[in-house]
């Protein structure tokens, strides 16, 4: 069974930093696309960053290039987003979500593991 669990959400100021933290397991974790989703009442889900475990290819959404950056820990199962510069746009709950199809790739289209969420609140 695939699992995911997010860390590293909270309260931050305009220009802060957070680093959220995604630990899988039920699943190999070297051969996967692996990222990160948000998600803010009333709008639609957007993906935010992603990384192939495979070749580590990476995407960025476009509002968040050059400030957050995707990494993996492939011995320690955990993909994690530094998100700096944040800005009150920011603000959603961030989901952490994985692909492990032999088609996997990123952006993720379609995944087979979903995290249960970390806020991220960013005041200005």
């Amino acid at each position: 069974e695939v699992q995911l669990v997010e860390s590293g959400g909270g309260l931050v100021q305009a220009g802060g930093s957070l680093r959220l933290s995604c630990a899988a397991s039920g699943f190999t974790f070297d051969d996967i696309a692996i990222g990160w989703f948000r998600q803010v009442p009333g709008k639609e889900r957007e993906g935010v960053s992603c990384i192939s475990t495979r070749d580590d290819t990476t995407y960025y959404e476009d509002s968040v290039k050059g400030r957050f950056t995707i990494s993996s820990d492939n011995a320690k199962n955990t993909v994690y987003l530094q998100m700096n510069s944040l800005k009150p746009e920011d603000t959603a709950v961030y989901h952490c979500a994985a692909d492990t199809s032999v088609w996997s790739s990123c952006p993720i289209v379609e995944y087979d593991g979903w995290g249960q969420g970390t806020q991220v609140t960013v005041s200005s």
